[in-house]
Order: C-alpha cells, then sequence, then structure tokens
C-alpha cells in the first residue's frame, strides 16, 4: 500500500489505479481510513469507475457515507447488486434514509426486492445476517441427482448457486427443512444414494428473528458451518454461514468494549464538535459519582487534618478496589455475553469473587500495611490501610460480579452502565472503611 502512496506523491494516477486494482476489499479500506481527506478524495476518484461494493463493507459508517456520497447512485447500485443480499444489507443498513433510497431505486427489481424484505427484518437479528443463495432440494434426490443438478446449474448464465456453500438443505413440498446433508458427505456417497439416507436431521434451525449474539453463540457451542434461517412455520427464508458469524463476534466484541469505555466506534473520524458532545454526557456522569465520593470525603476532614499521612494513603485503597472490581467486572460482562453467568449460576460466579477478592486482600493488606508501618512509623495506621485494603477488596469482588447481573436482569447493556456504578461504590466504600477506621482507631 506504501507504493501507492508513492505514486499519488508522484502523480501517477495510472499506476496508483493499477495497483489499487490488485488490493483486495479490506486493504483498500484500510487505504481510505489512513489517508487525509484530499487524498482520500484522489483514491476515491480512481476507485469510482469500477467501484467495489465490498469495500464499503470494511469502512467505518462515518467514512462509509462520505464515500457514498462520492460516487454516483447508479454505479453504486450496480456495485451493490453484484453483493451477496447479506452483504448488500449490510452495506446500506447503516447509511442515511437518503442515500438507502438512492440505492435501492437504482438496484434491479429483484436483487431491490430481497434487500428491501431484509431490511424489515429487526437490526441485529438473523434475518438480517442471512444469505438468500442456498441449495436446496427433496428428499427424494439421489446423490447422482444431486450432483447433476449442481454441475447444470454451475454452467447456467443464469445460475442461482452461492458462490461458496457447505451443506445442502433438504427441504418438504411446504419447502420446510427436514434436514441437511454436508458436501463431505455427498461426495463420499455413491451415485444411487438417496439424500433421505444421509441427511443430518438433528440440525440447529435458526428463527429469522433470533439475536445475531445467539446466533454467534450457538456456531461456537456446536461448531457449526452453517446453518438454515427458517420462519415461524419451519420454512426455510436463507442461510447464515461461518464467516458471517466471525464478523458478528469482531463487532460484538468491538461494542462492547467501546460500550465500557464510553466512546462510539466512529469517534476516530467525527468531527472534533461532535466527539466531545457525544462523550460528555459520560464524562458528566462520571462527576456525579466523584462528588458523592467527595462527600464521602469530607465527613472526615477532621481526622484527616490530625493524621495528614491519610491523605496521601486514600488514593491507593480506592485505586486497589477500583482494579479488582475491574478484573470481577470483566470477567462478568463476559460470562453474560457467552451465555456462561445464569441466574442458576450467579451465587456460585459472584461468590467465588468474593473470595478472591478476599484472598487477594489479605495478601495485598499485608504488603501494603508493612510498607506503610515502615514509611510512616506508625503500627496504628498500617493496620487501619490494611483492614481497609481487605473490606474494599471484598466490596469490589461482590459488586464487580453483581452490578453486571442485576443490569443484565433489568434489561440494561451491563457493558455501558457497570462501570461508572463500580467505580462509585469502590470509591465510597475505600474512603468510608479507611478513614472510618482511622477515626475509630487514631483520635
Amino acid at each position: 500500500m506504501h507504493e501507492i502512496s508513492d505514486f499519488l506523491d508522484a502523480g501517477d494516477a495510472k499506476s496508483a489505479a493499477m495497483a489499487l486494482a490488485e488490493l483486495h476489499p479490506s486493504d483498500i479500506a484500510d487505504l481510505l481510513e489512513q489517508a487525509d481527506e484530499d487524498r482520500r478524495e484522489l483514491l476515491i476518484a480512481l476507485l469510482r469507475p469500477q467501484f467495489d461494493a465490498e469495500i464499503l463493507a470494511y469502512l467505518s459508517i462515518d467514512l462509509r457515507d462520505e464515500v457514498v456520497e462520492r460516487l454516483e447512485p447508479k454505479a453504486l447500485a450496480a456495485a451493490v447488486a453484484e453483493l451477496d443480499t447479506d452483504d448488500a444489507i449490510d452495506v446500506i443498513q447503516d447509511l442515511d434514509e437518503d442515500a438507502q433510497q438512492s440505492i435501492l431505486s437504482n438496484l434491479p427489481p429483484e436483487a431491490r426486492a430481497l434487500v428491501e424484505e431484509g431490511l424489515t427484518y429487526p437490526e441485529y437479528s438473523a434475518g438480517r445476517l442471512m444469505g438468500r443463495q442456498f441449495v436446496s432440494v427433496p428428499e427424494f434426490w439421489t446423490v447422482g441427482g444431486l450432483l447433476d443438478y449442481l454441475r447444470a446449474a454451475a454452467t447456467s448464465d443464469k445460475s442461482e448457486l452461492p458462490e461458496q456453500f457447505y451443506d445442502i438443505f433438504v427441504v418438504d413440498p411446504m419447502h420446510r427443512v427436514i434436514g441437511s446433508v454436508p458436501l463431505s458427505r455427498v461426495l463420499r456417497a455413491k451415485r444411487g444414494v438417496k439424500l433421505a439416507d444421509i441427511l443430518h436431521e438433528d440440525i440447529h434451525r435458526i428463527p429469522v428473528t433470533m439475536d445475531q449474539e445467539e446466533v454467534a453463540r450457538l456456531f461456537r457451542n456446536y461448531g457449526l458451518v452453517s446453518a438454515p434461517v427458517v420462519d415461524k412455520g419451519g420454512r426455510l427464508l436463507g442461510v447464515i454461514t461461518v464467516d458471517d458469524v466471525v464478523d458478528v463476534i469482531e463487532e460484538e466484541a468491538e461494542a462492547d468494549m467501546l460500550a465500557m469505555g464510553g466512546v462510539g466506534e466512529d469517534d476516530l473520524y467525527r468531527a472534533v464538535l461532535s466527539t466531545a458532545r457525544s462523550r460528555f454526557r459520560w464524562l458528566a456522569f462520571n462527576v456525579v459519582t466523584a462528588l458523592i465520593s467527595a462527600t464521602v470525603i469530607n465527613q472526615f476532614t477532621t481526622t484527616i487534618a490530625h493524621v495528614v499521612a491519610l491523605a496521601a494513603l486514600m488514593p491507593i485503597v480506592a485505586s486497589m478496589g477500583g482494579n479488582a472490581g475491574t478484573q470481577a467486572l470483566t470477567v462478568a460482562v463476559r460470562a453474560l455475553a457467552t451465555k456462561e453467568l445464569t441466574t442458576s449460576n450467579a451465587a456460585r460466579v459472584i461468590g467465588k469473587e468474593v473470595l478472591v477478592g478476599l484472598m487477594n486482600g489479605m495478601a495485598l493488606a499485608g504488603i501494603v500495611g508493612g510498607i506503610t508501618y515502615f514509611w510512616f512509623g506508625h503500627s496504628i495506621i498500617g493496620l487501619v490501610i490494611a483492614g481497609a485494603m481487605i473490606i474494599n477488596l471484598i466490596c469490589a469482588g461482590l459488586f464487580g460480579g453483581l452490578i453486571p447481573f442485576l443490569l443484565d436482569r433489568m434489561k440494561i447493556d451491563p457493558a455501558v452502565a457497570s462501570g461508572v456504578f463500580l467505580t462509585m461504590i469502590t470509591d465510597v466504600v475505600g474512603f468510608l472503611s479507611f478513614l472510618g477506621l482511622a477515626t475509630l482507631f487514631l483520635l
């Protein structure tokens, strides 16, 4: 990709265009994201004559809108029409309404109907994720008949076979899925064998409205390569393949990570004012929780005035509680996302985090208490910070596991809200236990 930049710097547009033609759409998307605004405009101009819509699938949402605005609607629609339906929906669904209508109005009628139908399904559902090209055959067919059909369809000018597929879906006259036959089993069987004799009946049918996270969990738990998507009556609508699920896993992991930090996936490309505005609400809420902690400290000003060393030691207790709580919280949020933390095992999981907090609290209490004694030459201060450390780490383990679980029960995304509540609790408990014990034993 560096040579393309060199060609652009030298004004050699022809060589740059030839080099671009050799790149994978993902690499081109990376190139567009790394380029400044002027260079990005040059790259789009070079890509415009034979634009590959798959590039849009790899771009961030903000850049995707920018690229779409610079392309002719007819040319863009022609490129989108070449994509599989699920990829076309993935590209179109994040665009603003005007851009969506511009592309849809220029799509061929058949492709437009499929895309519009896909957009009617709930966002992040199996209906948005599924591909519409699959191989389905009746159960009375033989292996030989299936092979002849596949070969004939592959050479047809109007072939509707998917470019890649892994399973043959066997359906009844109502187009309901009876089972599936992996291609590997087809290739090993003799021509006269009936598909009904070699099909897998124990398959995982995915309801069209199933959330994509649940789809990803099924693929992971059962090692699926592909799975049929069905309507309420069990009729085959589409297929989800493992490459689609890999994208979902990456998206969900990235979304949870960004949510825990209170930022958006498009913050890197947003304007400064827009980015600042989107982060302000999160920071403002943190101000509220910080004021609660400050209020607790304010109740012990007399204690701090008498024993100034407490002011230097307070951050240690709060910091250790926050870090220990974050560890427990991270484990809990992940377990909730993967359905490993449920009502049936919540007490055991949270109880384990409390015990871990107790053990680490006792170990760290001995270390920090000893250091404090040698630092200030005061054994009571060492014991006070040791006791506060144990109390705060126990609370960190308890609430690090409990808060995400309770938020999940309340239908609130634990990845978004857990961190700020946990920080408030560990700060308040840390300051209250440390300064409270100091008041009790030092004054």
